[in-house]
């Protein structure tokens, strides 16, 4: 008989900001070294957005708030189970010079920059996604 395996839910963000009318999101590396997002398991208790929230400061250092409904989700798979990471878009309005993972790299790039250092293609379809809502949202207040 087979054996259903188990999911593991996560939640993430992808953290953005304008500078100077520009528009940067922001990236921070694996343990490994890969650029990716903030994202981690969503504890008991918690809300999807919560725990993007939570895990944006654990790993970047950022503080914002959620801009809306999840943007995306990707599933990959680690420690012999399926993951699926719903992502949600974040607002920055703090950045920390310490924070709890600083081992982390934490960096802003552009849009294109990004699509270009990002090496795992299921991200690829969030930052898509990312500039299409804020394209959006900008042009509304415009």
């Amino acid at each position: 008989m087979a054996k259903k395996e188990n999911k593991i839910l996560q939640a993430g963000c992808v953290p953005f900001r304008f500078r100077k009318e520009r528009l940067e999101i922001c990236l921070i590396t694996t343990r490994k070294g890969r650029w990716g997002f903030p994202k981690g398991i969503i504890d008991p208790g918690e809300t999807p957005e919560q725990t993007a929230l939570k895990e944006a400061e654990e790993e970047a250092g950022l503080s914002g708030k959620v801009n809306g409904k999840a943007i995306g989700s990707y599933r990959y798979r680690k420690w012999g189970v399926e993951l699926v990471c719903t992502m949600f878009l974040m607002k920055v309005t703090s950045i920390e010079d310490h924070w709890e993972e600083s081992w982390r790299q934490r960096e802003w790039f552009s849009l294109d920059a990004a699509r270009q250092i990002l090496d795992r293609e299921e991200l690829l379809p969030l930052v898509d996604a990312a500039e299409a809502r804020l394209t959006k949202q900008v042009a509304k207040k415009t």
